[in-house]
């Protein structure tokens, strides 16, 4: 029997069976999601976000209405942070306010898990993104997608593409790759916005889009952060568009199966183009779906 789930910080700490628990139950909840509406009944999650976000802040929130739990947002902007309060005595207020469960989105990589090593007991920490170092929910979201998708991860190749260097979603979702046992995992990036050897470890690099995708079964396509960049590293966005952007005849490089992946938010007509991401191939909106049922395992492995 798994046991319930104290933090979540990054798909490394979580062993193969959570994972797959974590995927079993989400599929149970997508089928039957009336049978939890109360499970979370009495209980409190907060959202501590210092960066913006559409998708997870709101799929969290939803998650946790559906199972019955009251919600808060926070916002930097507004909060006694802009008085000089630290992440850790804003955290520690919510804290004893009676929030259960806190999900951080933070700038800073590794911040998330300083607060959950200060939390009391009864508190529940989820990391929605820290700096470029992890967004493990995303990870455990899309791994749902692809299941939905093909059968047998190890007979498939996958392809990561963008910028691959400062993005979070690429160390979390290669984790999670590697633990599913995925057939092939390739990554494909300009010499600039390649990841370090040790993110990249066991995934084949690639510095042409179109020799990656050759045979693909799915590409996640990704943004560049431009946020964590000095604006003159930042690539012109109609060359690289021309050189690195996902258009239909790239695409009809890859498998004929081949399923179109991206985290959000899209950068059309840069990372990809609008003819494939509204396309039949795409799937970009199914992981914003699967992302409420993800989010809704996530919570309900909390509260047991």
């Amino acid at each position: 029997m798994v046991q319930p789930l104290e933090h979540l910080l990054d798909i490394e700490s979580l062993d193969t069976v959570r994972i797959r628990s974590l995927l079993e139950r989400a599929a149970v909840i997508r089928a039957k999601p009336r049978r939890y509406r109360d499970a979370g009944a009495g209980r409190l999650l907060v959202n501590l976000f210092y960066e913006p976000s559409t998708r997870t802040r709101f799929s969290f929130e939803i998650a946790a209405l559906r199972l019955g739990m009251q919600v808060v947002n926070f916002a930097a902007a507004g909060s006694s942070v802009s008085k000089g309060e630290t992440l850790l005595d804003s955290f520690k207020t919510l804290e004893a306010m009676g929030a259960g469960i806190i999900v951080v989105r933070h700038p800073d990589n590794g911040a998330v898990a300083g607060l959950a090593a200060a939390a009391g007991a009864h508190t529940r920490v989820i990391n929605a993104g820290d700096g470029s170092h992890a967004h493990p929910s995303q990870a455990l979201l899309d791994a749902f997608t692809l299941q939905q998708h093909f059968e047998d991860l190890s007979a498939i190749r996958i392809l990561i593409a963008g910028d691959l260097r400062h993005s979070r979603v690429t160390r979390s979702d290669l984790a999670i790759f590697r633990k599913l046992g995925v057939g092939e995992v390739r990554l494909a990036a300009p010499p600039q916005l390649q990841p370090d050897q040790r993110t990249s470890a066991g995934a084949a690099i690639h510095e042409r889009l179109e020799d990656a995708l050759d045979g693909v079964n799915a590409v996640m396509m990704l943004r560049i952060q431009r946020e964590r960049q000095a604006q003159s590293a930042l690539p012109d966005a109609v060359a690289y568009h021309r050189e690195w952007g996902l258009t239909a005849e790239r695409l009809a490089l890859a498998a004929p199966d081949c399923i179109v992946m991206h985290p959000g938010p899209m950068n059309r007509g840069v990372e990809i183009a609008s003819e494939v991401a509204d396309g039949p191939q795409s799937v970009i909106l199914e992981q914003v779906r699967n992302g409420v049922w993800m989010r809704m395992a996530i919570l309900e492995a909390m509260l047991a």
